[in-house]
């Protein structure tokens, strides 16, 4: 592994850092040992920019490009946002609407009492009788259609292969254009 640039950073499928390497988790590092990274590194990741700098920190992270891509966000380097579950609100579920179906034949019954009209389950396990008495057209029970749900977070990663992710604490110092 002589052939890389100064910072560069690389998955490996083995558990540790080879010499030269170091593991992408955070550690902070003197920048009187490690001039020429800190030049290239700053303090994108952490540190006081005086006499410490920060490696990135790529555990349970993914990495993406810097800048905008076509109708995309902004991102800048060392940036670090996301969340691994998230509970969403009404306002962020989009408009939709559920079905209630009924039968239009008449009942055998002229009176509720001791009769169910329908049974509506909410989805959480729980089951309502809603009654309708006569006329034909009267407005059903609000219990007819409820809101369901959990309120529980929801994990929202992509499908992952761990892997460590190292940077190169020597090597070529990269040439700017």
């Amino acid at each position: 592994m002589s052939d890389q640039y100064l910072g560069e950073i690389r998955p490996t499928a083995f558990n540790f850092a080879p010499v030269g390497w170091a593991l992408c988790q955070g550690q902070i590092l003197p920048i009187s040992r490690y001039t020429a990274l800190f030049s290239l590194l700053g303090t994108y990741f952490g540190g006081n920019g005086t006499t410490t700098f920060s490696l990135p920190d790529l555990r349970g992270r993914v990495g993406i490009g810097l800048g905008t891509g076509t109708g995309l966000s902004p991102y800048t380097i060392g940036e670090s946002a996301g969340e691994e579950n998230v509970s969403l609100t009404l306002n962020q579920i989009p408009l939709h609407s559920h079905l209630a179906s009924a039968n239009a034949n008449p009942g055998g019954n002229t009176s509720p009492q001791g009769s169910v009209w329908t049974q509506v389950n909410d989805g959480a396990g729980t089951s309502y009788n809603d009654y309708a008495p006569p006329p034909p057209n009267v407005t059903m029970p609000p219990t007819t259609l409820s809101p369901t749900g959990g309120s529980q977070p929801m994990n929202i990663l992509q499908p992952y292969l761990t892997l460590n992710y190292i940077i190169a604490l020597e090597g070529i110092f990269p040439p700017r254009p």
